[in-house]
């Protein structure tokens, strides 16, 4: 019952910062060009994946409680890299074009009206503090990596506010369009970094939590166990592990002995954790198919 509540709950705080996070992104993308910031409009495509991040982290929470079908049989956590994947090249897409603007406005430097980007400024610190802190309460893991992705909006915008203060005693024309590119190089940076994570998943590589070849030296020094072989470890999403094997057996004169073997391989595997696992056992005399 408590553990229904805290996806409730935490699907309730997700939806809030989604639409408190999209008006604010529609709000601050008019802004910046009404008040000609360079840096306003770059932090708006940073905005922009962030909703996007909390659109698919709202709709993956609700959607993760389903069980797995003859659909979906592992259930739908992988669905989340989908999300991680279209944001990245949504906050990829964005970044080039406000670093060609950027790079335009060095060259030729405009104008920006530091007293609205001031306001702007202290509304972006705000809203999204508010945000972060919603969501810093919150218990689910979701909730907690959204609100670290939140406080480095408040951080940028923190910047924002140092510039459009700066801006009201000299007008320094590059400020504004030096200080845009340096946010949007800190969001590729990031995006980068997590496309290459999502990328890795998707391959279906080895979580890099787990070491693989210490798993198999401890399923191996089980008695009665031969060798190892087709031994898999891959990454729902990236918390969620599956783990699959196939088991040769040695000196396996009774029933007993393969019930033995089969708990000391679960007691070793559920050191791990594993979401899943899956091992097939052959015995001396049997040739595995897949070899």
């Amino acid at each position: 019952m408590g553990h229904d509540h805290d996806h409730h709950s935490a699907g309730k705080n997700l939806k809030f910062a989604f639409f408190l996070n999209a008006a604010f992104t529609v709000f601050e993308l008019i802004g910046g060009f009404y008040v000609n910031s360079i840096a306003i409009v770059s932090d708006a495509v940073h905005d922009l994946g962030d909703t996007l991040s909390l659109g698919t982290s709202w709709y993956l929470q609700n959607k993760s409680r389903k069980a797995g079908n003859a659909k979906f049989s592992f259930g739908y956590k992988r669905f989340s890299l989908l999300g991680a994947l279209i944001n990245s090249v949504v906050l990829i897409a964005g970044s080039i074009y406000v670093i060609i603007e950027a790079v335009g406005r060095l060259l030729e430097p405009e104008h920006s009206d530091a007293q609205e980007m001031l306001i702007f400024a202290i509304i972006g610190v705000l809203v999204n503090g508010f945000a972060a802190y919603k969501l810093s309460k919150g218990t689910s893991m979701n909730e907690k990596v959204v609100s670290w992705h939140l406080m480095e909006d408040v951080l940028g915008w923190v910047a924002v506010l140092i510039v459009a203060i700066v801006l009201q005693f000299k007008d320094i024309h590059y400020l504004d369009p030096a200080l845009s590119l340096l946010i949007t190089i800190f969001i590729l940076f990031n995006v980068a970094k997590r496309l290459k994570d999502t990328l890795f998943i998707f391959l279906q590589g080895v979580p890099k939590e787990i070491d693989l070849e210490e798993v198999k030296e401890k399923l191996s020094q089980i008695p009665n166990i031969a060798s190892l072989h087709h031994v898999h470890i891959w990454s729902l999403e990236g918390t969620d592990h599956v783990f699959t094997t196939h088991i040769k057996l040695k000196n396996i004169s009774h029933f007993q002995q393969l019930l033995d073997v089969k708990r000391q391989v679960k007691d070793v595997l559920q050191e791990y954790k594993f979401d899943h696992y899956t091992v097939e056992t052959e015995l001396d005399e049997e040739t595995c198919d897949m070899l």
